[in-house]
């Protein structure tokens, strides 16, 4: 028998104790710190909503969805919501080609022409003549696997051809595209961001795997670490969840919808649009969760081993040469932590020292107000609430 100090409460009425225990739920819910932390920005309209989460290697911590994924519609954000990561894209599409080092497959400093041979006789552009003519030099060496992942190949952000979305050609088409033209700098001397460089890298993935791109990242990632909502091509169920781009409006005091601009609509068409190893994907917060779980732990998740330690280290670790103030490893921002952003501000980072992993899932094209620092009271609310004491 339970001894109760209100024993009233098992005797009343259910349509008295749901009311009561919604109410209750509710309030709980409503305390959560991140959620507290983050709901201003949401009221003030600086930011639409917003899916935050944190996690240690093991489990997820927190997962908190505050404000709307659609404002203009008031369709509220969930912690399922989709999202366009973006540039996310590119560390994962970096993780999957160590799959293929630690296989011995190739190795960081082979030459891009020894597996794409597109690219044999690629020069670099020296200036131009008094005609306008380009002058062309032959680089000193070919660019290598390396270079192509860590932005300092001297291939271009996107050739001419991918107008006017980023997806319009396939990625042995696209790829074919950054071959034929010349290199804007000597490869390994300047960084220059590059989608062109992690593309190539997905085209390396297919010629070397004998599997399309995104069949291999099925295949070998996302279908084994459970990401079931990782997709270059929403289904029409999760285009029901997909948070919708916002931007400030012209008076900048608030926010208004628009479209994706860099992809192709309908998204979920597979006869028209193409993946993009450098910026295409669409995940959920849960899903980016596993596969920086896995990273963190070491190239480990669920007792299932992906990557050796090793392949860990050097794709998080830095890659650009010394000297060279940007920090970037294969595929990845680097630094004390290490992680990636996207277009519409998503962000993962992971912290090693502290064992946290930081998921920000949003959909801006800018903000207004102070809308920019939302993410920044997200991380330090979860530090303060998780972070490993002295």
């Amino acid at each position: 028998m339970c001894n109760s100090a209100n024993p009233a409460i098992y005797n009343m009425k259910p349509t008295l104790f749901l009311p009561l225990l919604l109410a209750t739920l509710h309030a709980a819910a409503a305390a959560s710190p991140i959620a507290e932390a983050l709901k201003p920005f949401v009221e003030k309209e600086e930011i639409a909503g917003a899916v935050a989460l944190v996690a240690n290697k093991d489990k997820v911590l927190a997962v908190e969805a505050v404000g709307f994924a659609d404002r203009t519609t008031k369709r509220p954000m969930k912690t399922d919501a989709l999202f366009w990561i973006a540039s996310q894209t590119k560390p994962i599409t970096g993780t999957a080609l160590m799959l293929l080092v630690d296989e011995g497959k190739l190795t960081l400093d082979d030459a891009v022409e020894k597996y794409l041979p597109e690219f044999k006789g690629q020069k670099v552009l020296d200036g131009k003549h008094p005609d306008g003519s380009l002058i062309l030099k032959t680089p000193a060496h070919p660019i290598t696997v390396r270079e192509i992942l860590n932005h300092t190949s001297g291939l271009p952000f996107k050739s001419k051809a991918e107008e006017p979305t980023l997806d319009i050609l396939p990625l042995r088409d696209a790829v074919h595209s950054y071959a034929a033209a010349p290199l804007g700098s000597e490869p390994g001397t300047k960084y220059l961001y590059s989608n062109c460089g992690i593309n190539t890298a997905g085209r390396l993935i297919e010629v070397i795997s004998g599997m399309s791109y995104e069949a291999f990242m099925d295949a070998r990632l996302f279908k084994p670490l459970g990401m079931k909502d990782t997709t270059f091509w929403p289904t029409a169920e999760q285009l029901t969840r997909l948070a919708a781009p916002h931007k400030p409006n012209a008076a900048k005091t608030g926010l208004e919808t628009n479209a994706i601009v860099y992809l192709r609509y309908p998204l979920d068409d597979r006869t028209k649009r193409f993946p993009m190893p450098g910026g295409g994907l669409f995940s959920t917060a849960a899903d980016v969760a596993k596969f920086c779980q896995m990273v963190l732990n070491g190239g480990e998740l669920n007792g299932k081993r992906y990557l050796s330690t090793k392949a860990v280290k050097e794709m998080t670790s830095r890659q650009t040469p010394a000297g060279m103030k940007e920090n970037y490893g294969v595929g990845w921002a680097t630094g004390p932590t290490f992680g990636h952003g996207g277009a519409l501000a998503t962000n993962m980072n992971i912290d090693p020292a502290r064992g946290l992993i930081f998921v920000w899932l949003v959909q801006h094209s800018g903000f207004p107000g102070e809308g920019n620092k939302a993410q920044g009271v997200f991380k330090k609310t979860a530090e303060e609430m998780f972070a490993k004491k002295p």
